[in-house]
């Protein structure tokens, strides 16, 4: 059975990183509209021009992902000029791009402790 465990965490992992690259994309549009990044992001939310969402303002994304797994939070950093994401990663012998099994000094994913998962605006790096 720990290949099956092993292929449910790749699977869990793979959701993070395509959900952490869908926000990415979002971020982007909005970022090409409003020359700055949000300052804040609801995981499970929407994510529109502003925080109020009205009827009439531009949906940049329905409803912004949230990790299947409820322990564990995705961390998000911004002052409008860059923002860098984060999850956890199950799968301790991934070493993809982004990975870095240690966790990034100054995040907490919940559960899993430091975040071992990170994508950034092209203008930053991550920690």
């Amino acid at each position: 059975s720990g290949n099956f465990i092993t292929s449910l965490k790749k699977g869990k992992d793979a959701r993070r990183k395509a959900d952490l690259e869908q926000i990415q994309r979002a971020l982007e549009m909005y970022y090409e509209d409003k020359r700055t990044y949000p300052t804040t992001l609801s995981f499970g939310g929407k994510l529109c021009e502003t925080s109020s969402c009205t009827s009439s303002e531009k949906v940049y994304m329905q409803k912004v992902p949230n990790d299947p797994n409820p322990s564990y939070t995705y961390q998000y950093k911004s002052d409008g000029t860059y923002y860098r994401l984060f999850s956890c990663i199950e799968n301790n012998l991934d070493n993809g791009s982004g990975i870095k099994q240690t966790g990034y000094s100054e995040t907490n994913c919940g559960g899993c402790g430091l975040c071992k998962y990170g994508i950034t605006s092209s203008n930053t790096n991550l920690l």
